[in-house]
């Protein structure tokens, strides 16, 4: 006999299509097809960031509650406000909770807007026993339920208007935190950083809407705005919200930095269907409804809106922690991982970097810590320009047939950018074979590079032939991005005397029948590349990456440039018919500003 449960929702996550038919026929009384009316949602999960992760795909917008000793595992990774306590239980006299909660989670009692979510073993092991198990030992997360009428029902009877000039000096104002090189190895680290996030306040108190703002239509949704592949979507290199998407960007980066990927993940995804509306937002309702984003969002924009900056940003302005961790995180060579080992071993400052963990620094960050405030300077596109013109100069001594395009940011219109992108190729695929150390070694020469960073040559060491793809079991690092390339440090020597700045140049050769693959892979932002990724698998079971694109069933080299044995007249033509053979809208690279 099948026990007493609560209402449950089942995560298919994971689950093969038998193994969810078995369990909905053991228990076809509790469970729901609607999330939203769960008490409690199961699923093959073993983390609190998954279980957050599913509940935004569910689009079930929750707020922790308060926690005791039975679900103190549980761990609140993406909402600014919380509160924890660890309580012994009731017995030794400690208070209950401000829902009533004893510890022993009564799944059949308390508040309706209350949702857990379990591991599947607590739905097994309940099912095994015949009784509704406590859920202390399974618990991933609690929270209260928010409704989208809640936010629906009230917003600011006027909204704050703000000039571009205002927009952009808040959003400055809200990613800048201080500087912090303080504490040295060996003094306690500041308890700055818990203090703020326990510190941060609720969010602000919702206005109802006046009749005429209510009754005033939202703009249509674009019909490009309903796929959830970026690549397929015009995103602007000036978009409405660029003030908004900035404070999200920052918010994002908080996340990255505490080690939330699926986090950062869910805010990417949020940020490039924003970066694709084409209004300017004036109430939270309009962003509700785009893909992506949601109730969460939305409260985000109105504390923005109210107050010029949201709870996390706020909490970070004086949380010493993640100055020191985005400090760290800035190194050249240092990711988000190594940042929090760095802050682990008690380094406060560059200082401590080179004081005490020099020698356990691999050479490209030695070099990172060395140029640090040179490579934080923006380079403006007429230097962008310049350096492209002296490497493309250089390789025309080579042979004069050599075509270039600059890409990265500077391809997608932005003003500056923190590196330099060019890639350089030949119709005479005998002439990119090893092009790329004649070229390095060339512009050494001449002053122009003073350190190399990294070089690869594995496209010429194959021949140039195509990489077969082999699988997604393939060893790691295996059949991505193998086009030959050199990570560079760049001084103009003419600005030598002068202290000109070093600057950050990638160089990268590709052949001539990949060219168009090549400038595609490095033209898009992050979440434009991972959404034309996920589209080339999902819709056409191809793997595609700058060296080229196979197909996943067999692992062979497609060929979506060569147009019926005529190749490309030009680098940017190759790319146009790789847009053409997936299937996609031509996108300028203007367009392709995801954030």
């Amino acid at each position: 006999m099948a026990p007493d449960l609560p209402r449950i929702f089942l995560l298919p996550t994971h689950l093969q299509a038998d193994e969810v038919r078995e369990l909905q026929a053991k228990v076809p009384g509790s469970l729901t097809q609607d999330a939203h009316e769960a008490r409690v949602i199961v699923g093959k999960i073993s983390r609190p960031e998954r279980a957050l992760f599913e509940l935004r795909r569910l689009k079930l917008v929750t707020e922790p509650v308060a926690r005791g000793r039975s679900d103190a595992a549980a761990v609140d990774v993406d909402v600014p406000s919380k509160r924890q306590r660890l309580m012994t239980g009731p017995e030794r006299g400690e208070s209950r909770d401000d829902e009533g909660y004893d510890g022993t989670l009564d799944l059949f009692g308390g508040p309706e807007d209350v949702v857990l979510v379990v591991k599947l073993a607590w739905l097994l092991d309940s099912l095994e026993r015949g009784v509704a198990l406590p859920v202390q030992d399974y618990l991933l997360y609690r929270g209260r339920k928010i409704s989208s009428q809640s936010l629906q029902a009230s917003t600011p009877a006027t909204p704050k208007s703000q000039t571009d000039e205002e927009a952009s000096r808040l959003s400055h104002a809200a990613k800048s935190s201080p500087s912090a090189r303080t504490s040295r190895p060996g003094i306690s680290s500041s308890t700055a950083s818990d203090s703020a996030r326990a510190g941060r306040s609720e969010p602000p108190t919702l206005y109802h809407e006046t009749t005429s703002e209510h009754d005033m239509p939202l703009p249509p949704i674009p019909e490009y705005l309903h796929t959830t592949y970026s690549c397929q979507r015009p995103s602007p290199v000036n978009p409405p919200n660029a003030a908004f998407i900035a404070e999200l960007k920052a918010i994002r980066t908080l996340r990255l930095l505490r080690g939330d990927h699926i986090g950062v993940r869910a805010y990417s995804t949020s940020i490039a269907s924003l970066a694709a509306y084409p209004y300017a937002i004036q109430r939270p309702q309009e962003i509700e409804r785009l893909p992506g984003c949601g109730v969460k969002i939305a409260r985000l924009y109105q504390q923005w809106t109210l107050t010029g900056s949201t709870d996390d940003t706020r909490a970070a302005e004086t949380d010493t922690e993640m100055a020191v961790l985005k400090m760290f995180y800035e190194i050249w060579g240092v990711g988000d991982v190594t940042a929090r080992q760095f802050y682990n071993k008690g380094w406060r400052d560059l200082d401590d970097i080179v004081e005490y963990g020099w020698n356990s620094l691999s050479r490209v960050q030695q070099i990172g810590v060395k140029f640090y405030d040179e490579f934080q300077l923006r380079i403006p596109r007429q230097e962008t320009e310049a350096i492209s013109s002296v490497i493309l100069s250089h390789a025309h001594r080579v042979d004069p047939g050599f075509q270039m395009v600059v890409v990265g940011s500077y391809r997608r219109g932005k003003p500056t950018s923190g590196d330099v992108d060019v890639i350089v190729s030949h119709p005479d695929e005998a002439q990119t074979l090893g092009i790329i150390e004649k070229l390095v070694s060339s512009l050494e020469k001449s002053g122009f590079i003073t350190h190399i960073l990294s070089i690869w040559t594995r496209n010429s060491e194959r021949g140039q032939a195509p990489l077969v793809w082999k699988g997604d079991d393939r060893p790691s690092g295996s059949g991505f991005d193998t086009l030959d390339k050199a990570l560079v440090v760049w001084q103009d020597p003419d600005t030598k005397e002068q202290g000109g700045p070093h600057r950050r140049v990638d160089i990268i050769v590709s052949p001539w029948k990949t060219a168009g693959c090549a400038i595609l892979g490095w033209s898009g932002e992050t979440t434009f590349q991972r959404d034309l990724r996920r589209y080339c698998k999902a819709r056409l079971g191809l793997k595609f990456d700058s060296s080229g694109v196979r197909s996943r069933a067999d692992g062979a080299w497609v060929d979506l440039e060569g147009s019926e044995g005529r190749p490309a007249p030009d680098m940017e033509t190759a790319e146009r018919r790789v847009f053409e053979g997936l299937g996609l809208e031509w996108r300028p690279p203007e367009e392709r500003c995801t954030g």
